[in-house]
């Protein structure tokens, strides 16, 4: 049995921990308010967007700018958006075990996948399966930016033009409530595809378009926009799903702090009367003995 020494310093031990993850639950409460603040505010404008763009491209030509050309699927970039820090529950895990199985779908299907990391958890996953990464962007977790957004969808566009890779798929964490997240598939390139979703849906244009200054120069400055801001709402989604499944995992390790310390005080309690009854017993012992 541990002395009660030993005992006492586990419960400070313990008293300490809870302190942290209380202060931690705190700070990520802060953190998801102001992020989830953006990400509402910012979801009708994107889902405008795509809706704006979907009618567009269904009435225009795909031949008119090369973001809208549909190629047969032979290399598939997939992006995995995971957290740079840990201890946000089953946030990253999810995420993770999505994005692998996708990938693995894909190699079966004879597709050559290329991979591209956002946060250090996705890079280091892939790392220990020697996994190569095209392309991995590090430190955006608590500080994302739509110069972070314009970056990534710049390097996207680019390499698809250029055809490194004929379609993309952005994998991420859909931020549904405070102890809710959905893993989410979303096929960001090619553009044109939008346009062939809506027509198997059986959707009928209803309106005709007239294009100021001309459609060619609408479409260079939309198709790129609208990239960005999609990658940008995955990345809030992503980041307001990384604080509300932090605070979570915190709030329930403070619960299971107050549980030990609990625990390791009856414990503490039972030692040090444990302790007292022997020094009585012996106290009695010697007495007894004093009179024999």
């Amino acid at each position: 049995m541990p002395t009660l020494r030993d005992i006492r310093k586990r419960l400070k031990a313990i008293q300490s921990t809870k302190k942290i993850t209380a202060a931690m639950k705190m700070v990520a409460a802060s953190k998801m308010r102001k992020v989830q603040d953006r990400m509402l505010n910012f979801r009708p404008y994107a889902s405008r967007m795509q809706t704006v763009l979907s009618d567009l491209a269904r009435v225009s030509a795909r031949e008119i700018h090369p973001l809208l050309y549909l190629r047969p699927r032979k290399t598939v970039e997939v992006i995995i958006l995971t957290s740079d820090k840990g201890l946000c529950g089953a946030f990253n895990t999810n995420i993770l075990k999505a994005g692998a199985k996708y990938i693995n779908s894909l190699k079966k299907d004879g597709v050559e996948v290329s991979v591209n990391a956002v946060g250090r958890k996705a890079r280091d996953y892939f790392r220990r399966r020697n996994v190569p990464l095209r392309k991995q962007w590090l430190g955006l977790s608590g500080r994302i930016t739509y110069a972070n957004a314009q970056e990534i969808a710049s390097d996207l566009s680019e390499n698809y033009i250029n055809e490194t890779f004929d379609e993309v798929i952005v994998i991420y964490n859909e931020f549904k409530s405070m102890i809710s997240q959905k893993v989410t598939s979303m096929k960001l390139l090619p553009l044109g595809s939008i346009a062939g979703e809506g027509e198997q849906k059986g959707e009928a244009m209803t309106a005709d378009y007239l294009y100021e200054p001309t459609r060619a120069a609408i479409f260079e400055r939309l198709l790129p926009k609208y990239i960005e801001i999609q990658i940008y709402r995955a990345l809030l989604e992503s980041s307001a799903a990384e604080e509300a499944s932090r605070m979570t995992a915190m709030e329930n390790a403070t619960k299971n702090c107050s549980e030990m310390i609990t625990k390791v005080t009856l414990l503490a309690n039972k030692v040090r009367q444990a302790g007292i009854t022997k020094d009585l017993m012996d106290i009695v012992g010697g007495v007894e003995a004093l009179k024999e």
